[in-house]
């Protein structure tokens, strides 16, 4: 009943005792020496007032019983294919070899716990390139086999239908909610060309339409990947933007030459290990500049084709005219 439904509820605590050194979780159990649980508490309150304002309040009442039988079709609907994906996901994790998985997960008693990352990358060529220099430790891979499906607007069905998602989902261990989440961060690990991107768009998509709280809760990341390098023979410099490139190409001198990186599985392991180690550039996947998340999905990412290639064709700018700016 309370699924896709969230409250907001401030309870202030005298002396509250914290379970780790994060405060995420409360351990005071009790409300005063010989009071009912903190849990006990606010579930008698919250039971007595949501009761008084579900009455006051026909249509937010009206509004949370439609949602409440729309959860219910679709838990029906997921019945029936739900073990057959899990069986088939089972045998799956057997002989694929889309996961390679860390040995720290979130929530372990390890210091370096919160340090794990899953990094989803396109194909195996990238996914081989990272796993030979990652961190077995701390780091694993997640290797996606070509473009995913485009989830907008379909039920959460589709997550058991098609594999990749439910192998993706179970690595993830979300199926249950977001406390059994088994990385701390996700990563999203793409080429920087035109089917990177819509890759890129295609995961966030299916994490904003099925999992919204692992990109509201800051756990969903953008690699950010080298474009060039420039280098001479006594020194290598990987540069991220033009301007980078034009500074180190002055830097170096006459006697550079300069790579131009098209995808992940051009960067060899060695060089791999600078760009997911110390110095890895992560971009935060963030609510923060939107206003209304779904209608932006809608536009992008439903069927309304002919009004998406109007305003491609409206804000279409060539090089041409960007220097003239």
């Amino acid at each position: 009943m309370r699924q896709s439904i969230d409250a907001a509820i401030a309870v202030r605590v005298m002396e509250p005792v914290f379970e780790s050194q994060t405060k995420t979780k409360l351990g005071s159990t009790s409300v005063g020496p010989d009071g009912p649980t903190l849990k006990e508490f606010v579930g008698k309150f919250m039971q007595q007032a949501l009761d008084v304002y579900l009455h006051k309040n026909r249509e937010t009442a009206e509004a949370i019983k439609r949602k409440i039988e729309e959860n219910e079709r679709e838990r029906k609907e997921l019945a029936g294919i739900r073990n057959l994906a899990r069986e088939r996901a089972k045998k799956a994790s057997l002989h694929n070899r889309k996961l390679r998985d860390c040995r720290l997960h979130l929530g372990d008693r390890n210091e370096r716990a919160e340090e794990s990352t899953l990094f989803i990358v396109e194909g195996d060529s990238a996914a081989g390139s990272l796993t030979a220099t990652r961190d077995v430790q701390t780091q694993a891979v997640f290797a996606l086999k070509g473009k995913p499906l485009n989830t907008y607007g379909l039920s959460k069905k589709v997550i058991y239908e098609n594999e990749e998602f439910h192998l993706l989902q179970s690595a993830l261990n979300v199926e249950d909610g977001m406390d059994g989440l088994r990385y701390n961060r996700i990563v999203i690990a793409t080429d920087a060309d035109v089917d990177g991107m819509h890759i890129r768009l295609l995961l966030i998509s299916f994490f904003l339409q099925f999992f919204p709280d692992l990109i509201r809760n800051g756990h969903v990341f953008i690699l950010e990947t080298p474009l060039f390098r420039v280098r001479n023979k006594k020194a290598t410099i990987y540069c991220y933007t033009e301007e980078e490139k034009q500074a180190a190409v002055k830097k170096l001198g006459a006697s550079h030459e300069i790579t131009r990186f098209k995808g992940l599985g051009e960067i060899s392991a060695n060089e791999f290990k600078d760009f997911i180690g110390e110095n890895i550039r992560l971009e935060p996947v963030t609510l923060a500049h939107l206003h209304d998340s779904g209608e932006l999905l809608g536009f992008f990412m439903g069927k309304n084709t002919p009004e998406r290639q109007d305003f491609i064709i409206g804000n279409l700018r060539v090089e041409k005219d960007l220097v003239e700016v």
